[in-house]
């Protein structure tokens, strides 16, 4: 039996809340499942589809896990200011460790470097388990293992932001192109005069809003 597993992520671009990366796992039976179940990229489906193939992603996959990054370790590796020592990097690390927990014989990741190979070259250094690593951009689009990776990560991570709005009321996808995002987050600035704790403190978002911050009043 050649277990094929698939690495995908949700929330790269996101300024609120965690990236979460999964790996999926699943036989060649599993995979022609994942094929008839229709699984795509997760950015288009809704909220309410992704959530309805989750359950049965889960029952087609031998194995699965789910990696939450929190805002603070995302900015550790972004401020670095190193090159090829920044988010590429967080992610290269948490796809090899998640394929030595899988264990499959070859492993397909939606590479987040412009150099697919590089991406791919790095995962397998790092894993250092002589996993084969198969690296491409759109592979959320390309293989259905990944669409499923995509999707369970799409999840995991709505249910994020959902538990966030429950804290901070509506702070609308987390994504700057988001106006519900950003309107949050100068309401939230105007009274605190800093990020929240959910909040990438080291994306240009706050970057763009500093100018403004000399009219709020200071708390």
């Amino acid at each position: 039996m050649v277990l094929v597993a698939g690495l995908d992520e949700a929330g790269r671009g996101a300024v609120l809340g965690p990236l979460v990366v999964a790996g999926v796992c699943a036989d060649q039976e599993g995979i022609e499942g994942l094929k008839e179940l229709g699984v795509k990229d997760s950015k288009t489906l809704s909220a309410d589809r992704r959530e309805s193939l989750s359950p049965r992603i889960r029952d087609l996959c031998k194995k699965i896990r789910i990696v939450r990054i929190p805002p603070e370790m995302i900015d550790q590796y972004v401020l670095r200011r190193k090159r090829l020592k920044r988010l590429n990097l967080l992610e290269a690390e948490t796809m090899a460790s998640i394929t030595k927990k899988l264990r499959p014989q070859v492993a397909y990741v939606d590479s987040c470097d412009v150099n697919a190979l590089r991406y791919g070259r790095t995962i397998s250094k790092l894993a250092g388990n002589g996993i084969k690593i198969r690296s491409f951009h759109k592979a959320d689009v390309r293989f259905p293992i990944v669409s499923a990776a995509s999707i369970v990560a799409k999840v995991a991570r709505d249910r994020e932001i959902s538990r966030l709005r429950d804290e901070y009321g509506d702070i609308g996808t987390g994504y700057p192109s988001d106006p519900k995002t950003i309107a949050f987050l100068k309401a939230w600035l105007r009274k605190e005069s800093h990020p929240p704790i959910c909040a990438r403190h080291s994306w240009s978002t706050f970057e763009r809003l500093n100018p403004t911050l000399g009219d709020f009043p200071s708390v």
